[in-house]
């Protein structure tokens, strides 16, 4: 899967947000000062290049929707972070977020109920 610019996953977000749509309608979902017609339209069909849209033609107007699922994106751009920025290591990710303070008490709290709760359920798998 190929990487978006800012712009391409903007426009991205708003594909996925609306589902099918056309450019008119990705228009109107950016904020002021919206940019001119083609642009946006240049850079759906860069996404369409890319694979991660796909179209129905009406005429001479194109309906876009998503090829790429939103979680599937995700998951693949996060790991690339923590490849490229923390070494491999979800352990840095989460460390760095809370040497940050980016993650409050409860939200450690409520990650280690997660990790026990998938933990009993690997276990659980494990004897099967």
């Amino acid at each position: 899967m190929e990487r978006l610019t800012t712009k391409e996953e903007e426009i991205m977000q708003i594909i996925w947000n609306l589902g099918k749509c056309y450019v008119k309608d990705i228009i109107e979902q950016l904020p002021d000062p919206k940019p001119p017609y083609t642009t946006v339209s240049s850079i759906v069909r860069i996404l369409e290049g890319k694979e991660f849209v796909g179209h129905a033609a009406y005429g001479n107007t194109h309906q876009y929707y998503p090829l790429v699922a939103k979680e599937d994106f995700r998951k693949k751009t996060l790991k690339s972070l923590v490849k490229d920025y923390y070494d491999n290591s979800f352990k840095s990710v989460v460390s760095f977020l809370i040497e940050e303070e980016k993650l409050t008490s409860e939200d450690v709290a409520e990650l280690t109920r997660i990790i026990k709760k998938n933990k009993k359920e690997k276990m659980g798998n494990d004897n099967e």
